[in-house]
């Protein structure tokens, strides 16, 4: 297996962001993004069996998703390492197994499918609708916040920040859990935890991360500021980017334009956002 020489600096932060997606990556099994930068940490630091390990681990989650395909692809990467690995041998012939019984038994849904015409309408009709209006996220958060009766309509209203997308914001415009938690609506460590369980985005502890500020100058102060979501670290080809709206489709919209890398999304705390996107843009 081909090596890379790593300086002190690098290697304490492989152990770092290790340590950190590790905790993550227990608390939520089937965070397959979490797993796959510890695969890429391990890689990078020569620690074989930790790959393999964690490219099962990442493999059994696809298997939990019930998605297959990626469960069979990332078996595949393990044999080509380990060839005669009869764990990762047994998994692919029950994985076999089963869709060739899925096959044999087709279910009802599957005969009520719309036709290719009818899909391509639905969904030429379904970018339509979705270019009309911006959607940063705003009816997930009032359904998970009004709708299950934690806050007020009336609360939900006074906290909730409209944001003009033709100007240039001058500072970071405040997330709306931070604008709950200063008026005493509901506290920040709550509104994380909700947010967390409902889009299923894993928590990540940015005070404790060694954040990458020019990879977050390199993207727009105009999308960063607006959106309140700071880009902090680079792993193989994705860009790791905090947020505390996991909802805001806009904001993902907007940094996806500004780089071919793929983006993976963390919920951190506003404060630590806000505080490192001052410090990137002043």
């Amino acid at each position: 297996m081909a090596t890379m020489t790593l300086n002190p600096g690098e290697e304490a932060q492989l152990l770092q962001t290790i340590e950190m997606f590790e905790v993550i990556a227990q608390s939520q099994p089937t965070d397959t993004q979490s797993l796959e930068i510890l695969k890429e940490a391990y890689s990078k630091l020569a620690r074989e069996d930790d790959v393999i390990n964690t490219s099962k681990r990442i493999a059994q989650a696809y298997l939990q998703m019930g998605q297959l395909s990626s469960a069979i692809l990332e078996y595949e990467t393990v044999l080509q390492r380990r060839p005669e690995d009869a764990d990762v041998r047994q998994a692919l012939k029950q994985i076999e197994e089963k869709a060739s019984s899925s096959m044999a038994q087709p279910s009802a849904e599957a005969m009520v499918m719309p036709s290719v015409s009818e899909t391509s309408l639905l969904r030429k009709k379904a970018r339509t609708a979705a270019s009309e209006a911006v959607d940063d996220g705003r009816k997930s958060l009032y359904k998970i916040f009004v709708e299950s009766k934690l806050i007020t309509a009336g609360d939900f209203d006074l906290c909730w920040r409209n944001v003009d997308v033709t100007s240039s914001p001058a500072d970071v415009v405040e997330p709306f859990i931070q604008t709950l938690h200063e008026k005493g609506v509901s506290l920040i460590d709550k509104s994380l935890r909700l947010l967390s369980d409902k889009s299923r985005v894993a928590y990540l502890p940015l005070d404790r991360y060694d954040i990458d500020m020019d990879l977050a100058r390199g993207f727009p102060a105009d999308v960063c500021r607006r959106w309140c979501v700071l880009p902090f670290d680079r792993m193989s080809k994705a860009i790791l980017v905090a947020t505390a709206n996991p909802f805001n489709q806009q904001a993902a919209k907007e940094l996806s334009a500004a780089t071919t890398h793929r983006l993976l999304w963390y919920v951190a705390a506003p404060n630590d956002i806000v505080g490192n996107l001052r410090k990137a843009f002043r």
